[in-house]
């Protein structure tokens, strides 16, 4: 009787005592409801690979290879002309030569300036603009369509028809003659072909960034509006006081946007001008090009495309960083 008592008391587990048996079933389960968050996040993963995949492997061949072979082909000069001639290495030679070229600098300082210019112009412009397409005026979104359409149409027609337009003989040479002006050389004169140029870009790109700036003020809650209109604010006042703060990131982003667009505009110098007259219209895309196919020298033209992409990526350096400040 004394031994039973002793098996119980020692044998015999207490209430809320889990067994060893109890333990590994315990164990196991938790285990299991362990793995289960991870294979989701797993497949979770593996689905957002899947459908990346085509994106990413695009940018690696349309992109990333092209421009780290552009930066091999800047180490290399050829000894002879033409695309055949053999390369030799040559290190930063081809930086030195373009950056100590004064052709090269001048196309540098005006690419620089053609940005300077057009960039607020353009902005401040499609701003306005979009203000006033988002009040109550009549036909408001026939405006907006007005506005947009120079947008869908190609580059090449748009040039080519401003090329008719700014002719000697065209049509706003022939209202100036009309009104009593003289006619102007828009794209025969140095003073005059780079502001040309801007017109025309201008006239596509003014009702792009619009659009962003249309959808960013669209966003902006009515009820701060009231709230200023019960301040005693004007329109002048809200627009400084509650539209401009409200579109600092939209305006960031068309900032940026509109000066890598603009860094990179190519077709109307080549259409119009040709980087002419007297090199007033070369840009850094336009003479990178000029010298690969024109001049025979791939070297020094994938060495003008690294330096234009370097600029662009401390532009968009300085957009995330203006951006990081605004999260604050």
């Amino acid at each position: 009787m004394e031994a039973v008592q002793v098996i119980e008391a020692v044998g015999t587990p207490e209430k809320g005592v889990p067994t060893p048996a109890a333990d590994r079933s315990t164990g196991s389960a938790r285990s299991v409801g362990a793995r289960r968050p991870r294979r989701r996040a797993t497949r979770a993963w593996l689905t957002a690979a899947a459908f990346l995949a085509p994106a990413l492997l695009t940018i690696l061949l349309i992109r990333i290879i092209p421009f780290l072979g552009a930066v091999v082909s800047t180490l290399h000069v050829r000894d002879g002309v033409g695309l055949l001639a053999e390369e030799r290495f040559a290190g930063l030679q081809n930086y030195v030569d373009l950056l100590s070229d004064p052709l090269f600098q001048a196309t540098l300082g005006r690419t620089l300036l053609f940005n300077v210019i057009i960039n607020p112009l353009q902005i401040a412009l499609a701003l306005a603009i979009a203000v006033l397409l988002t009040r109550r005026v009549p036909a408001r979104g026939l405006w907006r369509m007005a506005v947009f359409i120079p947008c869908t149409i190609p580059l090449v027609g748009s040039s080519i028809a401003w090329g008719v337009a700014l002719r000697a003989d065209g049509p706003i040479n022939g209202i100036l003659e009309f009104l009593g002006l003289p006619a102007q050389p828009f794209l025969s004169s140095p003073s005059q072909a780079l502001a040309s140029i801007m017109l025309v870009a201008s006239w596509v790109g003014i009702g792009y960034w619009m659009i962003f700036l249309v959808a960013g003020i669209n966003d902006i809650p009515d009820e701060l509006y009231e709230a200023a209109a019960l301040d005693g604010a004007g329109g002048w006042r809200s627009f400084w006081s509650v539209t401009l703060p409200m579109l600092r990131r939209p305006l960031l982003f068309v900032l940026v946007a509109d000066t890598v667009a603009n860094f990179v505009l190519f077709v109307p110098m080549q259409m119009l001008t040709e980087g002419g007259p007297q090199n007033s219209t070369t840009m850094l895309m336009f003479d990178a090009y000029r010298r690969t196919y024109t001049y025979s020298q791939p070297n020094q033209g994938a060495t003008a495309t690294v330096i234009l992409t370097v600029i662009m990526l401390i532009i968009v350096f300085v957009q995330f960083r203006l951006l990081k400040e605004d999260r604050g």
